[in-house]
Formats: structure tokens, sequence, C-alpha cells
């Protein structure tokens, strides 16, 4: 009966925590399209949201510590329930973020923007698709679902280092470029950021399905690294 019970409980926290970071996508979704449409109200209600996520924390980690103090969970639930205290912790980073993002869209809301907003929309869409195959791995407990974030944080970081590029010669030619050009760095550094929490997360199912530790950042810059000796 007790473990019936903590079954219950254990599977109401993962349902707790995908909502948390279905919020969060919801946030990073949020937070550019009020950066590419200037639209200053949206970007005040990723704002304002911020502090539902911060209490959304703080109430899963009453939940998985009381679990862990009544019910004395062993094994893969301890797990679980530690991986569940991780979690939180990144998503709640993430959403930190996205609270950036719109800061800096309404900073440069009455600018006119020195170039098309091409790649940040595509880092933002990259991300949300992370913190979804995220989620979606922490709720079936599918480490394959995992491996699909590598080549998606190689592509991200791809993505960066190409708006970094494009972003510094605007810098280069003309110098009132710079301040909007270093805000928008700032952009697609917190998006970078994003996908560097995507996979925390999915080291986190690793950690709840084999009990292992793996660093799946250092695991995709290996795979960049090879494919660019390649070429």
């Amino acid at each position: 009966m007790l473990n019936e019970s903590l079954d219950k409980e254990l599977a109401k926290l993962k349902e707790e925590v995908t909502i948390m970071g279905r919020l969060l996508a919801d946030q990073v979704f949020k937070s550019v399209k009020a950066l590419v449409d200037k639209d200053i109200e949206l970007a005040k209600e990723v704002i304002a949201k911020d502090d539902m996520v911060d209490k959304m924390e703080m109430d899963l980690e009453r939940k998985a510590l009381g679990l862990i103090a009544l019910k004395q969970p062993m094994a893969s639930d301890l797990r679980l329930i530690g991986t569940v205290l991780r979690m939180i912790v990144d998503i709640e980073r993430m959403a930190d973020h996205a609270e950036d993002i719109a800061t800096i869209a309404i900073e440069l809301y009455e600018d006119k923007y020195i170039k098309p907003l091409i790649d940040i929309p595509r880092m933002s869409k990259l991300a949300q698709d992370m913190i979804e195959k995220a989620l979606l791995a922490f709720i079936e407990e599918d480490v394959d679902r995992v491996n699909e974030l590598i080549p998606l944080e190689i592509e991200m970081d791809n993505l960066y280092d190409q708006t970094f590029r494009e972003l510094l010669s605007y810098m280069l030619q003309d110098q009132k470029n710079i301040p909007q050009a270093t805000q928008l760095l700032l952009v697609a550094g917190h998006l970078e950021r994003l996908g560097d929490h995507a996979t925390n997360l999915g080291e986190c199912v690793i950690y709840t399905v084999k009990g292992e530790r793996l660093d799946l950042n250092a695991i995709a810059r290996e795979q960049k690294q090879s494919s660019n000796n390649i070429l």
C-alpha cells in the first residue's frame, strides 16, 4: 500500500514538473515573439509570469523533500526525486533567460532593427523543441529521446556562432550599431544557454533511468569538433 501511494505521488510530481517545463517553453516563445514583433505588452507578460515559475519551483521542492521525509523512497524512486530537485532548478534558470530576453525586447522597443531577425527566432524554436524533447524523455523515461538532443545542441551552437559573426560584422561596419548589436548578441547568448540547460534536463533523465551521469554538452562538442575536422 505504501508503494502504491508513493507511485501516485511520484506520478503527480512528474506531471507538475512537466507543466512547469511547458510554461517555460511558452515563456521562451513569447519573449522572442515580443522582441520580433515589438510587442511591449507581451514582453511585460513574460516578466510578470516569471514569479509564477519561481513559485512552482518552491512548491515542487517542498513536495519532493516531503516525499523523501515521509515516504523514505529507495533506489530508482529516490533517484527520480533527486532528478526532480535538479530539473526544477534548471527550469527556473531557463525562465530567467526568457525574462531577460523580454527585458531586452522592452529596451529595444523604440529602435529600428539593424537587420531582420532571422536566426534568433530559429534559435528560439530550437530551444522550445529541445525543452519538449527533454520533457517527453522525462515523462516516458526514454533515453533514446535524450540522445536526440545532441544534434539539436550542435545546431544551436552553430546558430549562435553564425549570429555572433553576423552581429560582429555590423559592429565593425558602423560603431552606431554596437549598442543594439550587443543587446541582440545577449539574446542569442540567452537562447544558447537555454539549449545547454535543456541538455541538463536530458542528463537528469539518464541518471533517473540508468543511474549514470553523462555530460551531453561535452559529447555534442566532441561530435561538432569531429565534424569540423572531417570538413
